[in-house]
């Protein structure tokens, strides 16, 4: 029982000095794991600081973004009212040479000493520079005097038997039509030909 004994306390021992070893290969493991733990949390906690700088960089462009982007609103909003309020200015100032025309020939049409001639003449050019400023500016007359009804441009006063040219020709303009850069806005009003009924 001796042996049995010391077999024991020898495995008794030997058990003791494994479970010291054990548990200080354990510590040491820890010790390892805890090393790498704050390793791992120093670079997590530097990957935060660099996210968090990264997101405050993007915030900072997004709230110039956004003060840039209300600005061009604001911009735009005051050039679409100017655009409006002064969209005729260049018109107005080609027409106001077309007023002094008319006004000095009005001043002439008053004398009694006018020459109807030199009036004539001075109409006929104010009425030149009315149209010229007109097609400046993209406003065309339809004068459809000879030409086939066009119910888009035209619009029709009357119907007149006619003999003498094809029906639906437009034999007589009542009032001109003019357009604005291709788009109608006044059509022209114009008596159109039809054809004789039997006698």
């Amino acid at each position: 029982m001796n042996e049995q004994q010391d077999r024991s306390a020898q495995d008794k021992d030997v058990d003791e000095a494994t479970a010291e070893e054990t548990f200080e290969e354990s510590v040491a493991e820890i010790e390892v794991d805890s090393e790498i733990a704050e390793d791992s949390a120093q670079d997590l906690s530097q990957l935060l600081e660099q996210a968090r700088a990264k997101a405050d960089e993007h915030y900072a462009q997004l709230m110039r973004a956004h003060a840039e982007l209300e600005n061009a609103k604001k911009r735009h909003a005051r050039d679409l009212e100017n655009a409006h309020k002064f969209a005729l200015d260049r018109f107005v100032a080609e027409l106001l040479g077309v007023r002094d025309s008319l006004e000095l020939g009005h001043n002439a049409a008053i004398d009694e000493s006018a020459d109807v001639n030199k009036l004539r003449e001075g109409t006929e050019l104010t009425l030149k520079m009315l149209g010229d400023a007109m097609a400046k500016f993209g406003v065309e007359q339809i004068d459809p005097l000879d030409q086939p009804f066009n119910p888009e441009l035209h619009q029709a006063m009357s119907m007149q038997p006619r003999a003498d040219v094809p029906p639906n020709t437009v034999v007589a303009v009542v009032q001109k039509g003019y357009t604005l850069n291709g788009r109608l806005v006044r059509p022209a009003m114009v008596m159109v030909s039809q054809a004789v009924g039997p006698a």
